[in-house]
């Protein structure tokens, strides 16, 4: 089956949608719920599944990436051409404003709702909820990220076990997920990360600098590390 361009744009965008719904809406609606929430492992869960059902669906289709920083990670890897780079981000970033606006339209269905709240929204300093400095915010999220590359690298490698890819993946953000919402609410997404912010505004906006370019600097990173270790084996 020949997959054009712009059915791998819409898997994007979909999947997208799908794992901030998902993610930030396990967050916004389930985490806090008195004496039932989901709390911090739940939230980690739920972004999990969202990959690994995606992965699954979706995969055959774009590669399932949903994530600027693993389109980027990925061509820095050698895995994935240039020329769909820009394609790619923007279905991606178009996919989390549209996932965090169904969120937004649910989530103003109850009384008491409010965007100060937060959103699901990633943030550092003040905004971090454990009150994680700037620095320590960065760390987490750049060493993170790299981990998270390496992982989906090695797993989609030819060389990998073939279809556990979407389940090792899957997993991996789960922990990831389990280290860093009290850091920094996680990233490791920069599309995940605008969704949010857009609707929050003010310090959202103000501190998504950070959420683009700590993760895309691990991905880069893992992608010339993964690289240089299958450096033996070209069809990796």
């Amino acid at each position: 089956m020949t997959v054009n361009l712009g059915q791998k744009l819409a898997a994007e965008l979909v999947g997208t949608a799908w794992l901030v719904l998902g993610g930030c809406g396990s967050a916004v609606l389930a985490a806090g719920v008195p004496n039932v929430g989901i709390g911090y492992a739940g939230v980690s869960l739920a972004f999990g599944l969202t990959v690994l059902t995606m992965a699954y669906t979706i995969g055959r289709i774009s590669g399932c990436h949903l994530n600027p920083a693993v389109s980027i990670g990925l061509w820095a890897g050698g895995r994935f051409p240039a020329a769909e780079l820009l394609p790619y981000i923007a279905a991606q970033v178009l996919g989390a404003v549209a996932g965090a606006g169904i969120l937004l339209v649910i989530a103003g269905g109850v009384s008491g709702f409010d965007l100060a709240g937060g959103f699901a929204s990633n943030g550092y300093g003040e905004h971090s909820p454990g009150g994680y400095t700037l620095a320590a915010s960065a760390a987490t999220e750049f060493v993170l990220s790299f981990f998270f590359l390496l992982v989906i690298l090695g797993a989609t490698s030819a060389r990998a076990p073939a279809g556990f890819a979407p389940i090792a993946i899957g997993l991996c953000l789960t922990l990831i997920h389990l280290i860093s919402i009290p850091v920094t609410n996680t990233s490791v997404n920069p599309a995940r990360s605008t969704g949010p912010a857009l609707f929050v505004g003010g310090w959202a906006i103000a501190q998504l600098w950070l959420f683009w370019v700590a993760p895309i600097a691990g991905a880069v990173v893992a992608g010339g590390f993964s690289r240089w270790l299958d450096s033996s084996h070209p069809h990796s």
